[in-house]
């Protein structure tokens, strides 16, 4: 299995990437919209994290891609500092599975992946 992460702040992508390089997750990162809809064409990942604000193609526009494209459903969970209801609405309409604001518990947003996982979508 194997998650893309994408997140313009170069700390916070590094500290995602630890949190997640100790899980059982093929960690795959981008530091803007369009390194990850490439990546994400190459790599097929099984989850994406995704911030909303990124240079290059947004992440809204990245979700819509991947909704578009997908062969296998991708989970997609949104982590950004926007938390502003239509933005969520927004994410949540183009087919989000989760969304979550910053600052976040690392911990929390393990538990969430973990629980996106879980469930089956046919």
């Amino acid at each position: 299995m194997s998650i893309l992460i994408v997140e313009d702040n170069p700390l916070v992508l590094k500290a995602l990437n630890y949190t997640f390089s100790h899980t059982n997750y093929k960690v795959l990162c981008a530091i803007d919209g369009l390194q990850a809809k490439e990546i994400y064409d190459k790599e097929k990942p099984t989850i994406v994290i995704s911030d909303i604000m990124l240079p290059f193609l947004t992440g809204l526009e990245l979700i819509e891609h991947i909704r578009d494209t997908e062969e296998v459903y991708t989970k997609i969970l949104v982590l950004s500092s926007i938390g502003m209801e239509d933005s969520i609405s927004q994410a949540f309409d183009l087919g989000v599975d989760d969304y979550m604001t910053k600052p976040f518990i690392s911990s929390e947003l393990v538990a969430r992946v973990k629980r996106l996982q879980k469930y089956k979508v046919d």
